[in-house]
């Protein structure tokens, strides 16, 4: 796949992304070279090989999933502008 002038024109506004129009060449080399490198990436043989979540072999701590009301209440509140019978108090919205 490759990508033009007008792709890579079309991608930075989508992306919310000002380029100018003599930058345009270079984003779209550049976005050339990222899908070269995604295809080098696409031929490696990966069958067996498990996921890792670091490159140093570790065991994720584990905990038992209980739920709690995280017992914080009255610190939450206390940064609350208003705070009425342990409840935020907003505006009324809807007459």
């Amino acid at each position: 796949m490759s990508i033009d002038i007008e792709t890579a024109r079309r991608v930075a506004k989508l992306a919310r992304i000002r380029v100018e129009d003599n930058d345009l060449p270079a984003l779209a080399g550049e976005f050339n070279d990222i899908l070269g490198f995604i295809e080098q990436l696409s031929e490696v043989d990966i069958d067996g090989v498990e996921p890792m979540t670091s490159v140093t072999p570790q065991r994720l701590k584990r905990r038992e999933d209980v739920v709690t009301d995280g017992g914080q209440q009255k610190a939450v509140l206390n940064n609350a502008p208003d705070a009425r019978e342990g409840f935020f108090a907003v505006p009324k919205v809807v007459e």
